[in-house]
C-alpha cells in the first residue's frame, strides 16, 4: 500500500523506542521540530525491519472512507473506519476541522498520516498513538489514559473518567509525600512481563502536562479514583478489579483479534497487580490515606 517513492529529499527518518517499543517516522524538518517530546526516546541506531511500525507523514488529498466508529472527547474527534480497499483510516478533528487522516495496513505495522496543516502535531501525537496501541495490543502491552507517579521505586496509577482529579491527585502526592516524582500525567504504557511482573514506563504522550520522561519502575498498584465528599479507599478483585481497567485502555475493540489480545492484557493486571478504589476528595488527606494503604 505505502512506497517510499513519493518522498522528497528534505524528509528524513528517525527511530524512538517506548517501552521497548522500536517505532520510526519519516517526516520533514518542520515536522520534527515540533516533535521534541519525542527526543528523550530518540534511538540512534534503530533498524527498519526491527520496526513495531513506521509512520510516514505527508500531505495529499483527503481519504474517503466508511465510518464505523465516532469517538468525541473535549473537543476532540476521531472518527474510524475502512477505505475502499479494506485499509483501517482514522480522521483527527480539532475544534471542528480536520487535522488529518491516518491511513494503515491491517496489521498497523505500516501507516501513512495526510496532514492538512491545522493542528498537525496534534494529528502526529494521535498518529503514533494508535499505531502504537494497536499494533503491541497481543504483546501484553497497554497504552493506558492515567495519571502516574513513582515513590520508593515503584509506579503508581490514578484511572478514572475525564474531569475525576487524577492529575490532581497526583498533584497532592508531589506536594505532601516527600519522594514522589511524577512520571507521566496522561499516557504511561504498561508491559505485562513473561513472568508475570507488570512495569510501568513513561512516553512522549502526557496530555497538557509536559512530562516525557523515557523511565520505567515496577507497577506497584492502580487505584481508581471517583469523587465523594469523604476519602474513602477498597481493594478491589476478581471482575470488578477487571472492569475498573477496562475503560482507561486504548484500543479498538470492535476487532476481535485487538480485543482478545487487549483481554488478556487485562486480565493478567487484574491477578497480578493490587488494584483500588479511592472515593475521595481533592484534598492532603486523600493522598495522605492512598498512600499509606498501597504504598507502605
Amino acid at each position: 500500500m505505502l512506497t517510499y517513492s513519493y518522498l522528497c529529499s528534505q524528509m528524513k527518518t528517525k527511530y524512538y523506542k517506548v517501552a521497548e517499543v522500536l517505532f520510526s517516522v519519516t517526516a520533514n524538518d518542520d515536522d520534527f521540530e515540533m516533535m521534541k517530546n519525542y527526543a528523550p526516546f530518540t534511538v540512534f541506531d534503530g533498524i527498519a525491519s526491527s520496526c513495531a511500525f513506521q509512520l510516514i507523514v505527508s500531505e495529499g488529498e483527503a481519504v474517503t472512507f466508511t465510518e464505523e466508529m465516532h469517538q468525541d472527547d473535549e473537543g476532540q474527534e476521531i472518527i474510524c473506519g475502512k477505505d475502499a480497499d479494506g485499509c483501517p483510516v482514522f480522521e483527527f478533528i480539532w475544534a471542528r476541522e480536520t487535522a488529518g487522516w491516518l491511513r494503515s495496513q491491517s496489521d498497523y505495522r505500516s501507516a501513512e498520516l495526510i496532514v492538512t496543516g491545522c493542528y498537525r502535531k496534534l494529528a502526529i501525537d494521535n498518529a503514533l498513538m494508535i499505531l502504537f496501541a494497536l499494533s503491541t495490543a497481543g504483546q501484553g502491552i497497554a497504552l493506558f489514559h492515567a495519571s502516574t507517579v513513582s515513590f520508593a521505586d515503584k509506579a503508581y496509577m490514578f484511572l478514572g473518567v475525564s474531569g475525576t482529579g487524577k492529575s490532581t491527585h497526583s498533584s497532592l502526592w508531589l506536594k505532601y509525600i516527600d519522594g514522589t516524582e511524577l512520571l507521566n500525567d496522561d499516557n504511561p504504557v504498561v508491559k505485562v512481563l513473561n513472568d508475570g511482573n507488570v512495569t510501568v514506563y513513561g512516553s512522549p504522550w502526557s496530555g497538557k502536562t509536559p512530562c516525557y520522561r523515557n523511565l520505567s519502575y515496577p507497577l506497584g498498584g492502580i487505584v481508581l479514583l471517583s469523587q465523594a465528599p469523604y476519602n474513602k479507599i477498597h481493594r478491589l478483585s476478581g471482575i470488578q478489579a477487571y472492569v475498573a481497567l477496562v475503560p482507561s485502555i486504548s484500543g479498538k475493540r470492535w476487532d476481535k483479534c485487538i480485543a482478545d489480545g487487549l483481554h488478556q492484557t487485562e486480565n493478567a493486571l487484574a491477578m497480578n497487580v493490587p488494584i483500588w478504589h479511592l472515593e475521595c476528595l481533592p484534598d492532603e488527606a486523600a493522598a495522605q490515606l492512598c498512600h499509606k494503604t498501597i504504598a507502605l
